[in-house]
């Protein structure tokens, strides 16, 4: 059974607009959408808006959904990088959003993450391997369960 505090699925929906915070607790920005691959049944990326005022001037920013940590009591994402390193990365307009492998690769590789699709243990199972954020929300919840934390039942 799943910790209240800790969900086990949110909605797209849930997530947009959650803010996206570094390490060092500054504000990079707020979720704006998640893109889905449907050949593998996964989170891509999620659209991160970053700088600009009042919705002006924001840069888009396509991140790894691996690279993003669930703070679920701040109803936030953490990402580990600097606000320099966001600022240098490359972003995209709001009308060509990265859709292909290619545009995808040197966006992962930026953040230091291997492209999913270049793993080679990946297949059409049906099941999407655990990301980052999955497995720190379920370490989370096996650390809450053997704390003796109470189970909230769905």
């Amino acid at each position: 059974m799943a910790n209240a505090d800790v969900p086990l699925f949110l909605t797209a929906n849930t997530v947009k607009g959650d803010k996206v915070i570094n390490m060092a607790g500054e504000h990079l920005g707020k979720i704006e959408d998640l893109m889905i691959d449907l050949e593998y049944g996964r989170i891509v990326y999620a659209v991160l808006s970053f700088g600009g005022f009042l919705g002006i001037g924001n840069k888009l920013f396509a991140i790894p959904w691996e690279a993003l940590s669930v703070r679920p009591h701040e109803h936030s994402f953490a990402l580990n990088v600097s606000k320099e390193v966001l600022e240098k990365a490359q972003g995209f307009d709001k009308d060509k959003w990265p859709l292909t492998r290619e545009e995808l690769f040197g966006m992962y590789t930026y953040y230091g993450y291997q492209p999913y699709w270049q793993t080679g243990g990946l297949e059409h199972t049906g099941i999407p391997e655990e990301t980052e954020s999955e497995r720190t929300a379920r370490m989370e919840r096996e650390r809450l369960r053997q704390a003796g934390a109470p189970e909230r039942r769905m």
